[in-house]
């Protein structure tokens, strides 16, 4: 995704993770089962790649390789995905706390590029997925309207409507949604997703 009007993305993605928090916080053993709009995850699995994505972050900043760490986490107990979130989601502050870090080169899944073209990247990664987790969880009240609004726009420029047809593109045909759609409901339904989406 460009992010040519992202020069310092953070605030964006730390606004962004920071909304997951307290659907994870509600989270009970009975909800790890639950299907989401994430085609093929439930709960669980969904709950296992966020924790990642926040693992993974720092990890390009300090010059890693995406490919070494999963692109979700694997042993965490039932009544321990708080302490995991909230674990990778302080890792992830401090990362981030470092101005360095906007004039890095680093990889992405997507390739080789400037950091706050990455971390957009991930604004709009971790937005798609939070409105998954509270859809699924049956409320999406809670989410921040502002990093949505701030990553669709780069999102259309970049995941074009042709793209979809290419088969390393992990997203489907574009949802048409109202003009007057919410934030999310346009971001997701451009991303693929069915804002109606029920379980």
């Amino acid at each position: 995704m460009t992010t040519k009007t992202l020069t310092d993305p953070r605030p964006l993605l730390l606004a962004a993770v920071a909304q997951v928090t307290p659907y994870v916080e509600r989270i009970t053993a009975a909800d790890l089962d639950r299907p989401t709009p994430c085609d093929g995850w439930a709960v669980r699995e969904l709950l296992a790649h966020l924790v990642a994505v926040e693992v993974r972050i720092p990890h390009i900043l300090g010059g890693g390789h995406p490919t070494d760490l999963p692109s979700a986490v694997s042993g965490v107990a039932d009544d321990a995905w708080l302490e995991a979130w909230t674990s990778a989601r302080d890792a992830l502050v401090t990362a981030l706390a470092d101005d360095d870090v906007l004039g890095r080169m680093v990889q992405h899944p997507a390739g080789d590029m400037p950091a706050p073209q990455a971390l957009g990247i991930y604004v709009s990664e971790v937005c798609v997925h939070a409105w998954d987790l509270a859809t699924a969880l049956g409320d999406t009240s809670g989410l921040d309207d502002a990093p949505a609004t701030a990553c669709l726009e780069p999102m259309r420029r970049s995941l074009t409507r042709e793209m979809r047809s290419e088969s390393w593109v992990p997203f489907g045909p574009v949802v048409e949604v109202a003009d007057d759609a919410s934030p999310y409901e346009r971001l997701v339904g451009w991303c693929g997703r069915d804002p109606r989406w029920t379980a």
